[in-house]
């Protein structure tokens, strides 16, 4: 930098050892601070237009907290308390500071873009920073006064050797939580501000990101925030403060969130968004977004608002009492329903179009993204939330008739899980669109083994022991048919058979021997409809066709590569199964009851709940009619249906209507349709043979 006179040296200089501007935070944003946002808002910073922003800008410079929590929905202007920091720091108190953002490209995104708009439009702001390109670049900007404002993301390197009296971490639930197995990037940038004592401060400001981990909590305290990880569980740390509006009617305050919208139950989504009122809690007094007569309006409710700490309880005469929860750490929790920048019908008709699409493909992620980021609130998956009983399930019982093949069934799918002594069989009929109907459920019991001690009696079934066991599924399951509802006398086939193939010590080996059994006594093709199913990990594909041992064909192995096994998420297939369970709109992957299933049944479907670590039996309890369920969707997924490739308006000869089906036949005359393939099967080294 050149200069003309001494005079300018000297102004220059007094710029470093100027003392600092005795305003709060949020006065200096007034005074200061010019926005240029065209559409939305242009001129200078007004503290009435968003009054919940002013306490947290306030406790920024508190010498009673290190750190500060903001969780707040989107559109709230929670970005806009750095810049109005950056504002009283580099016109008022001159210190160093650090912004990180969630990634590098985002962090220059925001210098490029935000940070040069905020020194453009705000003059005062800009003339602090020192001319020249090598002063303000893309990581780095150096003030007049010898402060600097760094740009960086969160790695190890960036969040480790600095010493900054500042630190602002933005969108907190979109960095990694463990910075390279160092820390959380709140923790680590709490370490670079310690050594200012009660001068330096760490903020995090983001909405929730982070899922629910738990479906049994419930607060021990009315602030308590849920358990989750990211910026709540900081805002737990803290102390703990929302915010309160007070009821026009009886004057008592209550919580703005969306829990307290009201909106008519109609089909038209943007009629009951446009009807959405705030209703008091405590006498029921409906609140308008907008003013009118005997109505505040929205922004009249929040401007006499005010933020509690937990502990305090604000009167109706305006006094506070009670003693607020101490902490180092000021954190803020405000909900969707007080952000300045969102209406109430846009966020019932949110929340009503995501609700709509969730109940229709079992998708939550619209339902998730508005919960998070236009509420405010920590989202709790449908799988993890254990609000569906079996009385829910069993009141949509339907009277389909007993075994028997409904209307809308175009085939069967019957699915085994191998217990220590018997096997669970469940037969599922699928129809247009995925749509489940449960056909039939029965266990196999008995082996045709005499029991030694009691002649005439057969022993019970061992499918870790005896190989001979396994041969019943042939008759029992894979030949089984079953008849059509409409009375013609007709069966239906099954068209593809799922078994568990790994359990206690012996399943596994007795289970490849069976389908290598299938195939080399040529019966029928039968091992070709008969699929083996094992679990895969969490990272594993959906599902995934793979042969066991097929590269080390030299180990005395259970399977040497020849045997297919289908390899499934059983994370993502229990989502999926579960969002279907959800479904009450058919031809799309409905799931239907018949009313002869007995209560227990219903007990097993609801026996799994979703946790940090996937879904789990807590309770230790049957959950076979869960477990063959999934198993059905997934064989529906593999290879022998690929039910997301079929073209329903033609599909392929064994999905078609039962006239026109092969599946379908008369047991009388046509026999079963796999047994008459038994007789055009071709000996392949016969055939060999016959060719040399």
């Amino acid at each position: 930098m050149k200069f003309e006179r001494l005079e300018d040296i000297l102004l220059k200089a007094a710029e470093a050892v100027r003392p600092p501007e005795r305003l709060t935070v949020s006065e200096a944003a007034e005074r200061y601070r010019y926005l240029y946002n065209p559409g939305s808002y242009v001129g200078q910073w007004d503290n009435t237009i968003a009054p919940y922003l002013v306490e947290p800008m306030d406790v920024l410079t508190s010498l009673d907290h290190t750190a500060v929590v903001f969780v707040g929905p989107a559109r709230c202007g929670k970005s806009d308390l750095f810049f109005n920091w950056l504002t009283y720091t580099a016109i008022c108190d001159p210190a160093d500071m650090m912004m990180v953002h969630m990634t590098q490209g985002t962090a220059r995104d925001w210098s490029l873009g935000d940070l040069r708009r905020a020194f453009r439009y705000s003059e005062e702001l800009g003339k602090r920073v020192v001319p020249g390109r090598q002063n303000m670049n893309v990581h780095d900007v150096r003030f007049l006064s010898g402060m600097r404002l760094l740009v960086k993301w969160p790695t190890i390197t960036e969040l480790s050797g600095k010493t900054v009296p500042r630190v602002w971490l933005n969108d907190y639930d979109r960095m990694p939580l463990d910075i390279d197995k160092e820390g959380t990037p709140f923790d680590l940038g709490r370490k670079r501000t310690q050594t200012f004592g009660r001068h330096g401060m760490t903020v995090a400001e983001s909405s929730p990101g982070w899922e629910i981990e738990r479906s049994d909590w419930q607060p021990s305290t009315p602030h308590e925030a849920p358990p989750t990880k990211g910026i709540l569980a900081l805002y737990n740390r803290g102390d703990r403060r929302r915010r309160y509006w007070r009821c026009a009617s009886c004057k008592m305050p209550f919580e703005a969130d969306f829990k307290h919208l009201s909106y008519p139950d109609s089909k038209d989504h943007i009629e009951a968004a446009e009807m959405a009122t705030l209703d008091c809690p405590f006498c029921g007094y409906s609140h308008t977004h907008d003013p009118g007569p005997g109505q505040p309006g929205k922004r009249e409710l929040d401007y006499y608002g005010r933020w509690l700490k937990e502990g305090q309880v604000w009167l109706p005469d305006g006094t506070v009492e009670g003693v607020g929860r101490q902490s180092d750490i000021a954190s803020f929790w405000l909900k969707g329903v007080a952000a300045v920048f969102t209406d109430w019908k846009t966020l019932v008709l949110k929340y009503l179009k995501a609700l709509e699409e969730f109940e229709t493909t079992g998708d939550f992620g619209a339902l998730k993204a508005t919960i998070n980021t236009d509420q405010g609130h920590p989202f709790l998956p449908p799988t993890l939330a254990g609000d569906r009983t079996p009385e829910e399930y069993h009141q949509r019982a339907k009277p389909l008739g007993v075994r028997v093949v409904p209307p809308g069934v175009l085939f069967l799918v019957a699915c085994i899980d191998v217990q220590k002594d018997r096997f669970e069989v469940q037969v599922h009929g699928i129809g247009i669109g995925g749509d489940v109907t449960i056909i039939d459920r029965f266990a196999i019991r008995y082996s045709v083994r005499e029991d030694g001690e009691a002649p005439g009696q057969r022993q019970r079934v061992d499918p870790a022991a005896y190989l001979e066991d396994w041969l019943l599924l042939v008759e029992a399951v894979i030949e089984r048919s079953y008849p059509l509802a409409d009375g013609s006398g007709r069966h239906m086939a099954i068209k593809v058979v799922g078994c568990d193939a790994y359990g206690r010590e012996g399943v596994t080996t007795n289970a490849y021997n069976f389908w290598r059994w299938l195939r080399d006594e040529h019966h029928g093709g039968h091992h070709r409809r008969f699929q083996l199913i094992k679990g895969a990990g969490q990272h594993a594909p959906r599902v995934k066709i793979a042969y066991p041992d097929s590269e080390r064909r030299d180990r005395h192995a259970g399977a040497r590569g020849e045997i297919p096994v289908l390899e499934i998420n059983t994370n993502q297939i229990k989502d999926r199964v579960h969002g279907m369970l959800g479904r009450t709109i058919p031809h799309g992957g409905m799931v239907t009851f018949p009313d002869w299933l007995p209560r227990s049944w219903y007990a097993e479907l609801t026996a799994e709940v979703k946790g940090p670590k996937g879904w789990e039996n807590k309770r230790r309890v049957r959950n076979e009619a869960w477990d063959l369920l999934c198993y059905c969707v997934a064989l529906c997924l593999s290879r022998h249906v690929n039910i997301e490739d079929i073209d329903w308006s033609n599909p392929p000869s064994w999905a078609r209507e039962w006239d026109d089906n092969d599946l379908v036949f008369y047991p009388e005359t046509d026999g079963r349709p796999f047994e008459q393939k038994r007789e055009v099967d071709i000996d392949l080294s016969s055939l060999g043979e016959a060719l040399c």
